[in-house]
């Protein structure tokens, strides 16, 4: 009997304190638990199969011993009272190309979400998405997935999709050239997710040599083939994450095609491929507009967006049905919350957030990383991003965070950091009346400078030496070309002479 209370309270751990035959009870129940957790077919699932830590088995990283209500697999937000019209999708066991929604009917089935958690390498994964849904994000996208390590490597696999039940609605994003891959990454993922994504917009050099993102859009055959292969035979809708061109006609022939391919759902940055900084240049919200009026699917935008108000003037100026963010994002992830969680005293320059809100936001992510298991390299990513303006002036803070070896860094140590920093970020308010950092120079930045200045007046003073001597030799030469000429007759005027 308290093997049995042991097993359905999920309390692995009172094993080890327990008599032996009770230690061997557990460890058969758990390995069987193991064996249905990751043999089950996700197609499979009845509504009342317990999910992994709510992630459904087929993808789930790991047995946790935290626990879940139980549910579906293909569970989104719960129906409000005025959403009675909401398209309901097809469960994942009878889902197929042919009961699939499509287009607005897909798109009222989420919800008609407006505010986008934009794809992101490495930095959109289930903890983040999670803290950016609590503060206003409607709607999220996973990183960005190479789809032929999601088939071959298992491990890669495992760790960058993650998800749970309460992870809805989401867009998985996958990055290809071939479509036959595509399609078997895609199918992974169906039953989980609510539609697949392919990605159009990435201008980095690793998607040039790789041969997709952005610099498809010199192959529309090949962007053509991806999107109809996933239209045809993915049991949940697909959708498409494309730039502009420098000229509006050919982003129109080319947004047109994307639909006509079976696109249900695009977003469109208003950049183009080379415009990779977002600082450099602002986005075509024109292009996006006229874009918006010849399509018939829904339409997100994308690029500018720092600010719930200019998430809102975005919406207002393309007629868009949502916006995505996502540098700004990292470094706000409250951005869409309503109300905002802080106002900036220069509504121009919102960015980097003032004061500790963002260190309060920090806590809060951490605490998720402890449900949600994460890469280390991913929450450092996020510290950085969130308070890595402050830790310009806090540079030992900087230090510490960037030489501590990652087998030493725990959830503990990073939230006794962070509450380290926002005491030192209120310190600074207090006294001083500042909400944004001055950066200071790091001791290593320091010694770095001062070897080069060294290096310079070295430089400086070998050239000056060497100008020396090479004007005494010239004088020496000059000196030594006088002596040594012959003596000539004075001139005679030739008048005198004649």
């Amino acid at each position: 009997r308290h093997s049995r209370e042991i097993i359905a309270a999920g309390h692995f751990r009172r094993a080890r304190t327990s008599p032996r035959r009770i230690r061997r009870w557990m460890r058969a129940a758990r390995r069987l638990l193991g064996r249905l957790a990751f043999s089950t077919p996700p197609r499979a699932l009845p509504d009342s199969s317990p999910l992994v830590n709510g992630v459904a088995p087929s993808v789930a990283p790991s047995i946790v011993r935290r626990r879940h209500s139980r549910s579906t697999s293909y569970v989104g937000e719960p129906m409000s009272a005025d959403e009675t019209a909401r398209p309901a999708p097809p469960a994942p066991e009878d889902a197929s190309p042919e009961t699939k929604l499509t287009s607005w009917d897909f798109f009222r089935s989420m919800g008609s979400p407006k505010f986008h958690v934009a794809p992101m390498v490495d930095q959109s994964e289930l903890a983040f998405r999670e803290l950016c849904r609590r503060h206003g994000a409607t709607c999220a996208y996973t990183p960005m997935i190479h789809a032929r390590l999601f088939v071959e490597d298992l491990k890669y696999r495992k760790e960058i999709f993650t998800t749970h039940i309460n992870d809805r609605p989401l867009l998985v994003q996958f990055c290809a050239n071939d479509p036959d891959m595509l399609l078997k990454a895609a199918s992974i993922v169906a039953p989980h997710c609510d539609g697949v994504d392919i990605n159009f917009g990435c201008p980095q050099r690793i998607a040039k040599r790789g041969r997709y993102g952005a610099f498809l859009m010199d192959d529309w055959e090949t962007v053509h083939n991806l999107i109809n292969k996933l239209d045809e035979h993915l049991s949940v809708p697909v959708t498409a994450k494309i730039r502009v061109y420098d000229d509006l006609e050919t982003s129109l022939k080319y947004a047109k095609m994307v639909e006509a391919a079976g696109a249900q759902l695009i977003a469109v940055h208003g950049r183009t491929r080379e415009q990779k900084r977002a600082a450099d240049v602002r986005a075509n919200w024109a292009f996006i507009r006229e874009i918006k009026k010849q399509l018939k699917v829904p339409v997100l935008a994308n690029g500018d967006i720092r600010t719930l108000a200019e998430a809102e003037k975005c919406l207002e100026a393309t007629g868009a049905d949502g916006v995505l963010s996502a540098e700004p994002l990292l470094e706000n992830p409250s951005l869409f919350s309503d109300p905002p969680l802080y106002s900036p005293s220069d509504p121009a320059d919102p960015l980097p957030v003032e004061g500790d809100v963002n260190c309060e936001l920090l806590h809060e992510y951490l605490e998720i990383t402890r449900t949600y298991q994460t890469p280390l390299r991913m929450v450092k990513g996020h510290v950085h991003n969130m308070v890595g303006s402050w830790l310009k002036e806090f540079t030992d803070l900087r230090d510490w965070l960037n030489k501590t070896p990652h087998s030493e860094m725990t959830v503990d140590k990073l939230q006794a950091w962070t509450r380290e920093l926002q005491g030192r970020v209120n310190l600074v308010k207090r006294n001083e009346g500042r909400v944004r950092p001055i950066p200071k120079k790091s001791e290593r930045q320091l010694a770095r400078e001062a070897a080069e200045a060294a290096k310079a007046a070295a430089v400086e003073e070998q050239e000056r030496e060497e100008n020396a001597v090479a004007a005494l030799d010239a004088k020496k030469q000059k000196t030594n070309h006088a002596s040594a000429a012959p003596d000539t007759p004075p001139a005679v005027d030739e008048a005198v002479a004649n």
